[in-house]
């Protein structure tokens, strides 16, 4: 596309990624960031995040910043656990309300 052609971007990098944490975290808390795992279905991926094999490369960055193991934790995995344990016990209370 012309306008894609014509505003060429330069990709991302590790330290863009953990920019936007950064803000997530102070616009919303540490309680509210979690990283996706799903690289297909975008056309350009960040410097040094071809795959999920270079997570570590996040967890350093954040380490580097001063987040805590237990923040990095949460950003890593457990803020989704818990969401997705939250929605669980919201879909079986609304199952059994219509049973």
């Amino acid at each position: 596309n012309r306008w894609k052609s014509s505003h060429k971007m330069k990709p991302g990098t590790i330290h863009d990624v953990v920019d936007h944490i950064d803000h997530i975290v102070k616009v919303a808390g540490v309680d509210h960031v979690g990283i996706g795992s799903d690289f297909d279905g975008v056309s350009t991926l960040p410097a040094q995040l071809e795959d999920v094999s270079t997570y570590p490369l996040i967890t350093q960055a954040l380490l580097d910043r001063g987040y805590t193991d237990q923040q990095i934790k949460q950003i890593m995995g457990l803020n989704l656990m818990r969401v997705l344990r939250q929605a669980e016990q919201v879909a079986k209370q609304l199952q059994q309300t219509t049973d």
